[in-house]
């Protein structure tokens, strides 16, 4: 007999600046990626919070303009750190940034700004994974060229920051250790996502020009949907404070997490629930059958290497072998169905073992 279960995906739209529907210590994750300071595309929307940062563009005085678009994003991490639960972890995708202001230019290192406020708010940084996007051309140059003395290098990554609130995350009763064991992944993927360098490419998202936007900054769905199966186990609230296109709230979804959201512009509200809405069950369902067909892959080529140690485990559930005992009880959880109530999606689940329907 199948179970089902239901996860709730709530969207707000907002200033994640006062989160007051989200709970003290209500949530065990957030991903996000916010608006990146001193990227151009961004001051409009900075710009609408602090009106002296328009002021200081007029004047072309360039730190204080970093200084005041932090301080905006200051206030987002403040409620971060409130409504984290013990724990708690916190991803933050976001890039330095390169501007020339009166004539003058200059790298404006935010991913450093963001690690001393964390700091400063009572967080542990955790070992960051730099994103290396390839978003450069391989003949493109900065400033002279070939000649020495003014050029400089171009910038090909982003930053992932990691956080966590309080040491770590205790799972105490048998319930929690039960479903933290469900929740594991496989030996290689752990290989592959605990690197600290991630070599994935990033995602221009075209959009109606009606919205206000000539693209998204949205990240690939890899990067939340990794960041929420390493960092949380099922049932978890995953919250992301800067939305977009609702990419963090579709990673939660196939991962069977709930989630929040919140996303500043109201003229993506349409926009991101149209993306919602639009979402197949069998894409979603087709990342875990993906995952599985790549880790029977990966067992057949190691099981070729006669240097190999014998495999010695075995996942009923899913019906394959795996290395380790931790793996011997992981769970997939395939969606049934998607329904939207007002401002919430609604996602249903069913457990049943792998080859066997889901319907």
């Amino acid at each position: 007999m199948m179970n089902f279960e239901k996860t709730q995906h709530s969207i707000f739209i907002g200033a994640a600046q006062n989160m007051n529907r989200v709970e003290d210590e209500s949530i065990q994750l957030v991903v996000t990626s916010p608006p990146y300071p001193m990227i151009e595309m961004w001051d409009e929307v900075l710009g609408r919070q602090n009106p002296s940062i328009g002021n200081k563009f007029i004047q072309n005085d360039a730190y204080c303009i970093y200084e005041l678009m932090h301080q905006e994003l200051d206030q987002v991490w403040t409620e971060v750190y409130r409504v984290l639960s013990p724990g708690g972890v916190a991803c933050i995708n976001i890039g330095d940034a390169t501007r020339t202001i009166d004539k003058n230019f200059a790298l404006y290192p935010n991913h450093t700004r963001i690690v001393s406020k964390f700091i400063s708010l009572g967080f542990d940084n955790l070992p960051n994974i730099i994103w290396r996007k390839q978003t450069n051309a391989p003949n493109k140059f900065m400033g002279s060229g070939m000649l020495p003395g003014g050029a400089y290098v171009t910038l090909e990554h982003e930053w992932i920051l990691i956080f966590r609130k309080q040491g770590k995350r205790a799972f105490k009763k048998d319930i929690e250790k039960a479903n933290r064991q469900k929740s594991a992944y496989f030996w290689e993927e752990r290989n592959v996502w605990f690197s600290d360098l991630w070599d994935l490419k990033g995602t221009k998202q075209k959009i109606n020009a009606t919205i206000g936007r000539e693209r998204s900054a949205a990240y690939p769905f890899e990067i939340p949907y990794r960041l929420i199966n390493m960092y949380s186990v099922y049932g978890d609230t995953i919250l992301d404070p800067f939305l977009g296109t609702g990419t963090t709230s579709i990673a939660a979804m196939a991962a069977s997490r709930h989630s929040i959201g919140y996303e500043i512009d109201e003229t993506f509200k349409d926009f991101v629930f149209d993306n919602l809405s639009s979402l197949k069950i069998s894409d979603l369902n087709n990342i875990l059958l993906s995952r599985i067909e790549n880790h029977k892959r990966f067992i057949a080529a190691r099981k070729l290497d006669s240097k190999k140690k014998e495999i010695k485990h075995f996942n009923e559930y899913l019906d394959v072998e795996v290395m380790t005992s931790q793996e011997r009880n992981m769970e997939f959880r395939y969606v049934q169905k998607i329904e939207c109530v007002s401002d919430c999606f609604f996602v249903e689940y069913a457990t049943a073992p792998f080859g066997k329907s889901n319907s």
